[in-house]
């Protein structure tokens, strides 16, 4: 047994492996194929001879001439300067791309230990939008230390031909140097930052300001004394009416999801975007203990068909997390990605962590992505495209989430088929109807502005995706889902699958009660309909999760009674077997009807054990929603973490090739 396992370990090292070097391939690749083709362009489609000339003077003795000129066209193309293109591509590095601009401008470069930094996080984020840092002198005037690229080296030529005596009081830096100084000084005040945004704007939309166990105790006093008094006085009626109450909102649920299968979302044409017109994009990827995820998605994210010059990526990580840190900087990243490290102040929660790197993104549009995350190398671009088709009021864009590794376990395989029914069946159903949804953890891109707008990710709240969604419908924000996919990994373990799912569903009540304690404003906000459709996706599946094994119990009961010859004896005791029946098969059957449309626009179709462990995979829900009732009450933000890496990466896992649809394409290099 071992020896198989130890075997099994080196077979999906060996698959990760050669995933990251196609990967690696493809985006080289590609990067060649832009360079020949900007090489083939005239000079004169390029930038203005003017302007060219005074952009290519400072590398001349330091790049191939033919090099030289196609990172001029590929400037003009994208819309970039020169120096962006070339420490994009390799040709140079930011350090040294600096330093021969200083050179070329007659400026001294800065050293990197920056004195005056601004403790305050407002300034010092300032500092990281503008790429300036003003130092304060006694003589009263500035200087300045800039992290200067592209247009702003332009305008800072334009100023230095007007003042000459502009240049004693000006220095360069590096971005990436600038970037890392701010970093060190100023992370404790952005965590600080993060950590109370939301509570002083909004106080009453933070899980902060929540008393969990106090809702708790009044609700089971509210709901759970009737209850018990209406079942002392009448046990038959009462059982009736809790069934009949719970029912109602179950099957309510259950015709939501079935509703979603009636729903073909249309054919998405391929985005043909203009590389000039295509926005900066940042890409927040938060990491904790993640070593044995990181080759894979750093390939994988050097795949994205975007301009690099345009592509801003963040790995988030923990100041104390000491090994994922080593792997980021064992590894060789590319120039547009970079490590943003973040100080233990507040909670130690993911959305924390992203809203402390959020002063570091440069884009005007955010996306998330997790550390086993694989995108299809379109994404942006089809959610760029998005944006642009949905017009000013789109302020989300989420992508289907596909689980490839179900082939690992039992429990992988009806994630994977859940998953499914959750992203490629419901999601497109209700982005079509205009109603709130409550986002993936991942591959969520947002508009900046709108961020920063609705208070950005609440620290306190362990689902901080559903928070996020529903924040924006109450701002009066769209979300849409495109059909672009990220792959990801599931649990293999029940144990792990508990934990997440624990996290989950307690996550999934703190954003229930955090906007449902004023329901006159949430009505307001979402309007009835949007209101019912959040009761129906929060409360009806925590609901069933809870009372499943007493309805189950109760199934059974009434199986054996039937076998013992033992009539009903009241009405009262039919009607609540036939909402029991009724429930559970509906359950059952909708549950196996939304997996099987999802897994077929995939083109698999569930095996057979995923459809008859349907009623397991419910009783372990059960499990993890009454564990999340009391972690609630006794530690409401404690993040359970998902440990990722062991996954063999590809697995379809009791979920077989349909021969009547073909399955859709994957990204190359995942799959052995």
């Amino acid at each position: 047994m071992v020896g198989d396992a130890g075997a099994a370990r080196k077979g999906r090292s060996h698959v990760s492996h050669d995933a990251g070097e196609d990967h690696r391939d493809l985006g080289r690749e590609r990067v060649r194929a832009q360079d020949d083709a900007a090489a083939a362009v005239p000079l004169s489609a390029s930038l203005p001879r003017t302007v060219l000339a005074s952009e290519l003077r400072p590398y001349r003795d330091h790049v191939d001439a033919d090099e030289l000129h196609a990172a001029a066209v590929r400037a003009g193309l994208v819309g970039v300067g020169v120096d962006e293109v070339l420490v994009a591509s390799g040709a140079l590095d930011d350090e040294t791309a600096t330093r021969l601009l200083a050179r070329d401008l007659g400026l001294p470069v800065g050293a990197p230990n920056l004195a005056n930094l601004p403790d305050d996080p407002a300034m010092a984020e300032a500092v990281l939008r503008t790429g300036t840092l003003m130092l304060g002198t006694g003589s009263g005037r500035p200087r300045f230390v800039m992290a200067a690229r592209g247009r702003i080296v332009r305008r800072l030529r334009r100023g230095l031909k007007r003042d000459a005596g502009l240049a004693s009081r000006v220095e360069l830096i590096s971005p990436a140097a600038l970037a890392r100084r701010v970093d060190a000084v100023c992370a404790p005040s952005f965590a600080a930052a993060a950590t109370a945004r939301l509570v002083l704007s909004d106080p009453l939309k933070s899980a902060s300001t929540l008393r969990p166990g106090r809702i708790v105790g009044l609700a089971a006093a509210a709901i759970g004394l009737p209850i018990a008094l209406l079942l002392a006085l009448a046990p038959e009626m009462g059982f009736l009416a809790v069934q009949a109450a719970l029912s109602l909102v179950f099957l309510a649920w259950i015709a939501l999801r079935l509703a979603g299968c009636l729903y073909v979302p249309p054919e998405e044409p391929l985005p043909a975007l203009d590389a000039r017109s295509l926005p900066v994009y940042s890409l927040l990827v938060p990491l904790y203990h993640e070593t044995a995820s990181l080759p894979l998605l750093v390939a994988a994210l050097s795949a994205l068909d975007y301009p690099p010059e345009k592509l801003d990526i963040k790995l988030v990580v923990e100041a104390d997390d000491h090994a994922t840190r080593a792997a980021i900087a064992a590894l060789e990243l590319p120039p547009h990605m970079a490590e943003v490290v973040i100080a233990p102040v507040g909670p130690r929660t993911k959305p924390k962590a992203l809203e402390a790197a959020l002063p570091f993104a440069r884009g005007s549009i955010v996306a998330i992505y997790d550390a086993e995350d694989l995108p299809e190398p379109d994404q942006l671009r089809r959610a760029v495209a998005a944006f642009h088709a949905g017009g000013a009021k789109v302020g989300c864009v989420q992508a289907r989430l596909c689980i490839d590794n179900g082939g690992d376990s039992w429990i992988s395989a009806q994630f994977a088929a859940e998953y499914a029914g959750q992203f490629d069946v419901l999601l497109p159903a209700l982005s079509a109807l205009g109603l709130p949804i409550p986002l993936g953890g991942t591959s969520n891109h947002f508009r900046r502005r709108v961020l920063d707008q609705v208070g950005g990710w609440d620290p306190y709240n362990v689902t901080e995706d559903a928070d996020l969604g529903i924040r924006l419908a109450r701002a009066g924000w769209q979300t849409r889902v495109i059909s672009s996919t990220t792959f990801e990994e599931a649990p293999v373990t029940r144990r792990a699958w508990i934990g997440q799912r624990t996290r989950w569903l307690k996550g999934w009540a703190q954003t229930l009660l955090v906007h449902g304690r004023r329901p006159r404003a949430l009505v307001r906000d979402l309007g009835p309909g949007g209101t019912l459709a959040l009761v129906l996706l929060t409360a009806g599946p925590y609901a069933a999760a809870l009372v499943h094994p007493l309805c189950l119990a109760l199934f059974i009961a009434d199986i054996v009674r039937g076998v013992a010859g033992l009539p009903c004896t009241h009405m009262a005791e039919v009607v609540t077997s036939a909402l029991t029946y009724t429930t559970l098969i509906a359950g059952y059957a909708g549950a196996a009807a939304t997996m099987t449309v999802g897994l077929a626009r995939r083109g698999m179709r569930p095996g057979w054990r995923t459809i008859i462990g349907i009623p397991f995979y419910w009783l372990l829900l059960s499990v993890a929603a009454w564990r999340a009732v009391i972690e609630l009450i006794r530690r409401p933000y404690h993040w359970q973490k998902t440990e990722h890496g062991a996954a063999h990466r590809g697995g379809g896992g009791g979920l077989r090739s349909s021969a009547s649809a073909p399955p859709q394409p994957r990204p190359e290099g995942v799959w052995s």
